[in-house]
């Protein structure tokens, strides 16, 4: 399956009617390879969220999304402490096809142990995903984004906190999607990063201040734009009324 358009129009995503995304609008095309960033607070998770239906908008419509998207959340928002062995964790990626409550088939199972595989984790099977160091679990997340096998992905911090070969190695399957066609956007801090490997930029700080080429977005008057507007945010701020 070829991704959809993800077409945004005028979008508002607010906590509590503060709003966190204010009046979106734009595409990500087909194929294409995306970093949003922007500083803390600027809606970044909340914009991935709600692509993934995972946050329902305030105003404004997504067009294209659904049922085509795969998300890795950020790492600190995940309990690690339930008791998951790794291959469990990776099977979680088969709910879309099999449900939660149906049995899941020995192939699913052989699927899920040969995306440990590609990610690193052959023979972690059994392991407890508690027991594991950060660049090994976020290995287990990719594994099952593998197995969700969704023609558009969202990496919401996907290097945070990795060492400089798991982040690379990392990197190289993003690049892999993307050479597949699959529409890829992630959330990230590192700019020379994304002026690096990422060929389009959204820069967010609540408002959209660019979205387009990186070399065209990633300017120094942009930068300096979503700084200030950072600055003035202030905690009691009106509500959102349009």
């Amino acid at each position: 399956m070829s991704p959809a358009e993800i077409s945004i129009a005028d979008l508002t995503v607010s906590h509590q009617r503060r709003p966190a995304v204010h009046h979106l609008s734009g595409r990500f095309a087909p194929g294409s390879l995306t970093a949003v960033v922007g500083p803390n607070g600027a809606g970044k998770t909340t914009l991935l969220r709600a692509i993934a239906g995972l946050h329902r908008p305030d105003d404004g419509r997504i067009e294209g999304a659904a049922g085509q998207v795969a998300l890795l959340p950020q790492q600190s928002s995940l309990d690690r402490g339930f008791p998951l062995t790794c291959l469990d964790a990776v099977l979680l990626g088969l709910w879309g096809e099999v449900g939660a409550f149906r049995a899941i088939p020995r192939a699913g199972r052989a699927r899920a142990g040969a995306a440990l595989a590609a990610v690193g984790l052959g023979g972690f099977e059994s392991r407890p995903v508690g027991s594991l160091s950060a660049g090994q679990f976020q290995r287990v997340l990719f594994a099952r984004l593998l197995l969700q096998d969704a023609p558009v992905i969202l990496l919401d911090e996907p290097f945070n906190a990795l060492d400089a070969r798991t982040s690379a190695e990392l990197l190289a399957m993003v690049h892999r999607w993307h050479g597949e066609g699959r529409t890829v956007i992630a959330v990230l801090h590192d700019l020379e990063l994304v002026r690096r490997e990422f060929p389009e930029t959204l820069l967010l700080a609540r408002d959209c201040l660019g979205w387009g080429p990186t070399g065209e977005v990633l300017t120094a008057a942009n930068r300096l734009r979503a700084r200030m507007m950072a600055e003035a945010w202030a905690e009691q701020a009106e509500a959102c009324a349009a």
